[in-house]
């Protein structure tokens, strides 16, 4: 959700949920301490063996990360990274909602100990947190009225019909519709994606920019609203191809820690259980990173 290189992840925000809910045990309060943003990626382990329990970051939004009606902390990063610590000796995971945008100021201030919000690898993220092996890559798209009568179907098109175009505060789209030469003057942030689908809807913006995945999953819990998701697309920016490739976030210190996440993510991509978790999620196959898609290379992106 903010920056370049292939990224991303996101739905309807729930900002009431500031509280945390638990995986596959009751919703529960702050009662579960914070590790410190000074241990080890093994201490950080090593308590949540002992506790039972490991506190993620999420912000809210469907399909990557979000608390549902029963109270159950849910989506794609969550439920992958409930798998994975499992494995690890974790049985249960508590979260944290809170705005997209501050998600690594909380994780490095020792408020949980990793983002599972479907976040975005990019160089200017990995300056301040620690990203495991990609998780998914996804298109960017257009959430438009129906029938897209502007016909706008990326950033070129955008620009030169000068329509005006709904962003998420903290996500990497903006910095792809002004790296494509969008002024900004035609870019309206909104805090979530229900905001951006308002946006679109009441007219304050002609189209809105997420992932495919984000709008699709968007559509269909809105089917009354009045819009559609054009073809997703790689934006072009500096002559370069983009796109969006998640990740799990940690604290820059944790190496053991992500060692041995990344170990069980790894697997569970060539094995078919991530696509058991993810599916139901909006996830295809096609999701599944390549092998020359990786974290260094996106970190190291300028």
């Amino acid at each position: 959700m903010t920056e370049d290189g292939w990224s991303r992840r996101s739905f309807i925000r729930r900002s009431a949920m500031v509280g945390a809910a638990a995986i596959g045990a009751p919703v529960l309060l702050s009662a579960c301490t914070s590790t410190s943003a000074n241990s080890s990626g093994s201490d950080v382990l090593s308590k949540a063996k002992q506790a039972g329990t490991i506190k993620v970051g999420i912000a809210g939004e469907q399909p990557y990360g979000y608390v549902d009606p029963s109270g159950r902390v849910t989506g794609e990063a969550p439920e992958v990274a409930r798998a994975i610590f499992q494995k690890l000796g974790v049985a249960n995971i508590q979260a944290q909602t809170t705005n997209f945008d501050t998600l690594i100021q909380g994780l490095n201030a020792g408020q949980y100990d990793m983002v599972a919000a479907g976040m975005d690898i990019t160089a200017k993220r990995c300056q301040n947190a620690a990203f495991s092996v990609p998780d998914y890559t996804a298109l960017v798209a257009f959430l438009v009225p129906k029938g897209n009568p502007q016909n706008v179907t990326d950033f070129a098109s955008a620009k030169a019909k000068g329509v005006k175009l709904a962003v998420e505060n903290g996500a990497i789209e903006k910095d792809y519709a002004t790296g494509s030469g969008v002024p900004d003057s035609q870019l309206v942030s909104f805090d979530s994606p229900d905001e951006l689908l308002s946006a679109v809807t009441t007219g304050r913006a002609y189209a809105a920019v997420l992932t495919d995945i984000s709008f699709k999953t968007l559509v269909k819990q809105n089917p009354s609203a009045n819009v559609e998701v054009a073809p997703g697309f790689q934006p072009v920016v500096n002559g370069q191809k983009q796109g969006e490739t998640g990740g799990f976030v940690f604290r820059q210190n944790e190496t053991d820690l992500v060692n041995q996440f990344n170990q069980q993510l790894t697997t569970m991509h060539s094995n078919g259980e991530w696509l058991k978790i993810a599916e139901p999620f909006g996830f295809t196959q096609g999701n599944i990173p390549g092998a020359d898609v990786t974290t260094a290379k996106l970190c190291a992106a300028g």
